[in-house]
């Protein structure tokens, strides 16, 4: 699966690692829902340092279709709101 970060890059990740990033995700609902501004960073940052991790990143000049795509450290609550309109996670499962 390719992954981009926006205003990053991307990365390509293995499906099996969609459950614990999954996990990451709900955690990431639920401070967006409670609207902790401060829980909602430290989840986000965490699930986009684990993408990081577990992904091998793409050389910039390569433009591989997106199967998912997350917001950028620094996207505000609202703008994770955004993304997230169809009413589910970022990470599909």
């Amino acid at each position: 699966m390719i992954v981009r970060i926006m205003g990053e890059g991307q990365v390509r990740l293995a499906d099996s690692h969609l459950a614990e990033l999954n996990e990451l995700d709900d955690e990431l609902l639920a401070e967006m829902e409670q609207g902790d501004g401060p829980g909602f960073r430290r989840v986000l940052s965490a699930l986009l340092s684990r993408v990081r991790e577990l992904g091998t990143p793409l050389p910039d000049d390569s433009l591989e279709p997106s199967q998912l795509i997350l917001p950028s450290p620094d996207a505000t609550l609202d703008e994770v709101r955004d993304l997230l309109s169809e009413g589910g996670g970022l990470i599909p499962g």
